[in-house]
């Protein structure tokens, strides 16, 4: 790989990570209830687990899935309803401190991973880098590697923020209406995989 060519491939990576989405409302949303610290093992989650998707779809999954239609379509709406069932879980969060937080917990590195199968923006982030910048198993493991650096700080950055907003957010009123925006903006995200545009 060329240098302007991983140049190119670490700006695409950084774009990508770095907008809205699933994965960064939900770590912006765990920051703000949980704090970052707590926040860590779903933000290497998405990171690790975006990385080993990444590598896995270069090696050769992705043909099984673009090849079966069917699985494709289950996928998208499987995608669609844990996504709303996140968003539910987001949009009834407690204050912290109150009775509902005390089995509260941020989601775990393993389920964070997992998401990374069902979520569709690192899909398209996935197939569009693997398709402009990768060729052959040894380019996947490089695009994978790359998305895997640029993606932890990208997304450690709004875990962080959420945790910015922990003061603003005391008032048990106004975390509410933080969670329930952050629900809807992760239902929004997902209306691109419904409407298909």
């Amino acid at each position: 790989m060329s240098h302007q060519i991983l140049w190119a491939l670490i700006a695409f990576a950084f774009v990508t990570s770095v907008t809205p989405g699933p994965n960064n409302v939900m770590l912006m949303a765990s920051g703000a209830n949980f704090g970052i610290r707590r926040s860590i093992p779903h933000l290497l989650g998405v990171a690790l687990g975006f990385g080993a998707m990444v590598a896995l779809l270069g090696l050769g999954v992705d043909r099984l899935i673009t090849g079966a239609p069917r699985l494709a379509e289950a996928l998208k709406w499987v995608s669609m309803a844990y996504v709303l069932w996140l968003a539910w879980k987001i949009a009834h969060a407690s204050a912290p401190g109150s009775e509902g937080t005390r089995t509260a917990r941020p989601m775990s590195f393993l389920a964070a991973c997992a998401f990374q199968w069902v979520n569709p923006k690192a899909w398209m982030m996935a197939l569009g880098a693997l398709s402009a910048y990768s060729a052959g198993a040894g380019g996947a493991l490089m695009v994978a590697m790359v998305f895997t650096l640029v993606n932890l700080p990208s997304v450690t950055l709004w875990a962080a923020m959420g945790q910015g907003l922990r003061g603003l957010l005391q008032d048990p009123g106004r975390l509410r209406l933080f969670n329930r925006g952050m629900a809807l903006l992760l239902v929004v995200s997902m209306l691109p995989v419904v409407t298909g545009h």
